[in-house]
């Protein structure tokens, strides 16, 4: 028997304040119509003054474990995939163990930007099938609001708040693709690349700091990049781009997820999508569009799941699943 990490299940968080496109237009030369059409998207959700990262956290998290019939005492571990942290430290993780009650197993946080889900996702994964941990609970969410410079309307647009949560479990499996479960991983980086998508400040520099981006530079490697990874992906899990009934992307542009579709070969019926509704939520966006996928009734259990994303760093990545 091969143990697998089953996803057992889902929930996500927004913030009350809705803010649509036209809303930018008093302090920027821009519209709703520029947004949309570079973008895809039409709204996006901010954090209230004193609602933190955590505070987003541990509310999809609570989500998720009534989805999955379950307690923060079912939990072996917490891994929060984040840029935007409470604090320096702890972890924003300990602050949702701590918020859910939870006085026992490990939590931390995973860094790797817009990618950061993928990559908590993966080290879930890894410690699933080691037997370090039988259920964790693997949390998305960002409060990018309070990194962006304002008077940037080519980035302080595109971004907004939110969180998503998945929680795994250890189940046995017969080692084939048609497990239920996680089925392969494929991480990469290239530190090369900083200079297209960073924030200009951070604890040594002594200052917070704004997000800076190339825009065009990073839409260019995303869908290369992108594609590249999912197949790998798939291809390690022995499986084919036609039997994939869903690709969940990062939620960054929808011209990017366009493009990955068309790279490869597949349908955008076939691709959840809620860059639209909730903005580049950053590590949440996969979880997030996960869950509302899942609510739509779009993703269904036995359903083979692609998630895809790129972020700062350069980190992107794949992870394919059988819902």
């Amino acid at each position: 028997m091969t143990l697998r990490a089953v996803a057992i299940g889902i929930g996500h968080y927004l913030p009350d304040r809705v803010v649509p496109n036209s809303e930018f237009e008093a302090t920027l030369d821009t519209s709703d119509e520029w947004i949309r059409s570079r973008s895809g998207i039409e709204r996006r959700h901010f954090a209230a003054d004193g609602e933190t990262t955590s505070n987003l956290a541990s509310k999809a998290a609570t989500a998720a474990l009534q989805d999955a019939g379950l307690s923060a005492a079912d939990i072996d571990a917490i891994i929060v995939a984040t840029s935007t942290a409470d604090l320096t430290f702890p972890s924003a993780a300990t602050m949702v163990q701590a918020e859910l009650g939870m006085r026992h197993g490990f939590a931390f946080d995973v860094q790797a930007v817009c990618a950061g889900f993928v990559y908590a996702l993966s080290t879930a994964n890894a410690m699933i099938v080691s037997g370090q941990a039988r259920r964790v609970l693997v949390i998305g969410a960002e409060t990018f609001s309070r990194i962006m410079d304002w008077t940037d309307r080519a980035t302080c647009v595109l971004f907004g708040d939110g969180a998503g949560a998945l929680v795994l479990e250890a189940q046995d499996g017969t080692g084939t693709s048609e497990d239920r479960g996680v089925l392969a991983t494929d991480l990469h980086s290239d530190g090369q690349f900083k200079d297209l998508l960073y924030v200009d400040g951070g604890v040594s520099t002594q200052t917070t700091g704004h997000l800076r981006m190339q825009g065009n530079q990073v839409f260019r490697h995303a869908v290369e990049k992108l594609a590249a990874t999912a197949e790998a992906a798939l291809d390690k899990a022995g499986l084919s781009a036609e039997e994939v009934d869903w690709i969940v992307p990062h939620q960054a542009n929808i011209r990017i997820i366009q493009g990955t579709a068309r790279k490869m070969g597949l349908d955008m019926e076939k691709v959840v999508v809620t860059v639209q509704d909730h903005g580049n939520t950053s590590a949440a966006s996969i979880p997030l569009a996960l869950s509302v996928g899942k609510q739509r009734g779009q993703i269904k259990t036995g359903d083979v799941v692609v998630t895809e994303a790129i972020g700062g760093g350069l980190a992107w990545g794949a992870v394919v699943l059988r819902w």
